[in-house]
């Protein structure tokens, strides 16, 4: 579940960090398939909404959960976005579906104090959950190459997709697959 960071905006699909991951998951795992249900302009109140029918249909094992960034820029309450992630969250947790969710960071135009507040709203989750998390998915990214990133300054090209995926498959790989192996029987 995403927006157009994980939605391959102005990417070929096989190019986009889902894509890659899928790849790594099959060199390496080969057992799961990646059903990447993200849509450009997402909100966390549109990935609520469609969030049970798409359990229902492809009734997933996991969840990653990379929403939020279009309810920040476009200045929605902060209690707004947790409830909803709350909701998708728990949706998911309900269904015994382990959840990764990805942190989202505002452009710091929006000023300190509201990035702040923001990035707190994901850290919060993940602790009261006790989920997966990735807290910088751009870092390095974002600010640091402009070879990494589009025109827009947000989304991040197809040069960048690589990175973003091997972060991804790292953090699932810790939280779910070497965690489940470190379980004993």
């Amino acid at each position: 579940m995403g927006d157009s960071l994980s939605a391959a905006y102005n990417i070929a699909m096989e190019q986009s960090w889902p894509a890659l991951f899928q790849r790594k998951l099959d060199e390496q795992f080969g057992n799961y398939r990646v059903i990447n249900a993200s849509i450009s302009g997402e909100t966390t109140a549109g990935g609520a909404e469609r969030l049970p029918a798409l359990l229902d249909q492809h009734q997933p094992t996991h969840m990653i959960l990379e929403l939020g960034g279009n309810d920040g820029l476009r200045g929605f309450r902060f209690a707004q976005t947790r409830g909803n992630l709350t909701s998708m969250i728990e949706m998911a947790l309900a269904r015994d579906i382990e959840v990764l969710m990805i942190g989202v960071r505002m452009p710091p135009n929006l000023g300190p104090v509201y990035n702040q507040r923001f990035q707190e709203v994901f850290e919060q989750l993940a602790t009261t959950y006790a989920i997966g998390y990735l807290p910088r998915f751009l870092e390095g990214v974002a600010a640091d190459k402009p070879e990494y990133m589009q025109d827009d300054g947000i989304h991040p090209t197809a040069l960048a997709q690589p990175i973003l995926a091997r972060r991804v498959f790292r953090v699932f790989r810790e939280q779910f697959i070497d965690a489940a192996e470190r379980k004993p029987s």
